[in-house]
Parts: C-alpha cells; sequence; structure tokens
C-alpha cells in the first residue's frame, strides 16, 4: 500500500513538472510575442508591406525583402523536397539495413546540427566562388537547401517508418512490385508526416540570416531580382541591419519590430499550412482506406 502510494506521489510530481515545463515554454512564447507584436503592430500599413526602403531605410517599406524571401524559400523548397524525399524513400524502403546505412543515417543527423552559419561559409566557397554562381538567389537558396535537407531526410524517415509492414506485405502478397506497393499503400499514408516536416524544415530556413547573409542577401536594394543570378534583399538580414548595423538604430526602432512582425506571421502562415495539409492529407487517406 505504501509502495502504491509512493508511485501516486512520483506520478503527480513527475506530471506536476511536465506542466510546469509547458507552462514556463508557453509564457516565455507569449511574453515574446507579444512584445514584438505590441510594438510592431502600429508599423504595419500597406505602404510598409508594398513600398522600399527609401532615406537611408529610415522610412518607407520592406516589400523587396518579402519578395526576396518568398524566392529565395521556393528555391529552397525546390532543390530540398524532391531531393529529401527520393533519400528517405531509399534509405527506408530500399538500402540494405547495414553498418554503412547506419553510418550515412547518422552523418545526415548530425549534418541536421550543423550551426547555420558554417552551412554558409560552405555556401561561400561551394557555390560563390567555385561553381560561380555568385551573390545571387540561386547560392543563397542551394545554401539553404543544404541546411534543410538533413531535416527534411530525417522526418522523411521517420514518417515513412511509422507505416505498419503490412501494408507493404499486403501488395507484394498481391503481386505488386516493391515501388507499386510503395506508390500505392505507402507514400499516401506517409505523406501527411512528410509534407509537415519539410514545411517546418523551410519555415526554419525561411527565418535564417546567417547563411544568405554570406550566398546573396544585400544590405539595400530598393528594386526586385530579376532573376536568379541577381542579389536580394531578405527579410530576417533586413531585421539584423535594422537592429544592429543601422547607423540610426533608435529612430528604425519600430521598423525592425514591424519587420519582425511581418517574418513572424509568415514562418507561422508556413507552420499553419503544414498543420492543414497534414490534416486533409491524413482525412483523404482515412476515406481511402
Amino acid at each position: 500500500m505504501e509502495r502504491l502510494n509512493l508511485r501516486e506521489i512520483n506520478q503527480k510530481i513527475g506530471f506536476g513538472l511536465l506542466r510546469l515545463s509547458m507552462v514556463v515554454v508557453v509564457a516565455i512564447l507569449g511574453i515574446i510575442l507579444f512584445d514584438i507584436f505590441s510594438k510592431g503592430y502600429g508599423v504595419i500599413s500597406w505602404e510598409f508591406l508594398t513600398s522600399a526602403p527609401r532615406n537611408r531605410m529610415t522610412e518607407g517599406g520592406i516589400f523587396p525583402a518579402i519578395i526576396g524571401t518568398v524566392y529565395v524559400t521556393f528555391i529552397t523548397a525546390f532543390l530540398t523536397i524532391p531531393v529529401g524525399f527520393a533519400t528517405a524513400i531509399y534509405l527506408t524502403e530500399y538500402a540494405k539495413q547495414g553498418k554503412l546505412t547506419r553510418i550515412i543515417r547518422m552523418a545526415i543527423r548530425n549534418l541536421s546540427g550543423v550551426p547555420s552559419i558554417v552551412y554558409g561559409l560552405f555556401g561561400v566557397a561551394l557555390f560563390v566562388e567555385t561553381l560561380k554562381f555568385g551573390y545571387s538567389l540561386l547560392s543563397a537558396g542551394m545554401t539553404l537547401g543544404l541546411m534543410t535537407l538533413p531535416v527534411v531526410i530525417t522526418a522523411s524517415e521517420e514518417a515513412l517508418k511509422t507505416v505498419p509492414k503490412s501494408y507493404r506485405e499486403g501488395a507484394l502478397a498481391l503481386g505488386a512490385t516493391r515501388w507499386q506497393a510503395i506508390k500505392t499503400n505507402v507514400l499516401p499514408a506517409a505523406l501527411p508526416g512528410m509534407l509537415t516536416g519539410a514545411i517546418l524544415g523551410l519555415s526554419r530556413a525561411a527565418g535564417e540570416t546567417a547563411p544568405i547573409l554570406f550566398t546573396g542577401a544585400a544590405f539595400f536594394l530598393p528594386f526586385l531580382p530579376d532573376s536568379i543570378t541577381s542579389q536580394f534583399m531578405a527579410l530576417p538580414y533586413h531585421l539584423y541591419v535594422l537592429s544592429t548595423q543601422h547607423h540610426s538604430i533608435m529612430k528604425v526602432r519600430p521598423l525592425a519590430y514591424g519587420t519582425a512582425l511581418v517574418l513572424i506571421t509568415l514562418v507561422l502562415t508556413m507552420n499553419l499550412l503544414a498543420i492543414i495539409m497534414r490534416y486533409r492529407f491524413r482525412s483523404k487517406f482515412k476515406k481511402i482506406r
């Protein structure tokens, strides 16, 4: 009886610590979001969202930075999602699960923990200097793609592993090839998790500063990029400049908060898109089953 009571006490203490951790995290996040929203809301206007910076970036808006962020995120998605999904499918469904596969998988997981500034330096050496892409949208997008790829592969692998083996065995027993079994039975079930991981990885890439700082983002450009070889402005780098590099930091502080609010809204929108897509694909797959 005493042992049972002790277990219940330990369980209550454990649950209490978990709830406390959750409350602390949510409270800190709420304070940060409230601070940004309360100080940035007054800056947001149609002119702020649709005009270029002017008067040495002390006036005007952030339109070139918004478009540059959208462009580089699309390039990153175009390069990352097909390669990441294909690699995850090969490692999970086709590769022999031996020592070499474990080493490759461990290397991919370790790459996801490499600091983003290291990817930025690698992007300069490979894409800007060696491949001669210059400081451009392409170099920045490919650098962000390399940074995002381990996250997409790992999330996709985990999604594929959650699909029961019976889905594959049932299709193979009916005479389907391995690819047919994967295409018709495995991918529909794993796709919500794979897409969620990909969009979360891209939302992280959209907010990164260090990789684009070295590979293509410009301090100030009053016009939009006209090709993938052009330099561009981006929201995270523009925020960094307004917060730390500007000659009149206090004067542009409201603009920095407005930029931060737009960037957070963009990232939250991408996360919301991931949730909606996951829900819709999961509902569609349940109807098929």
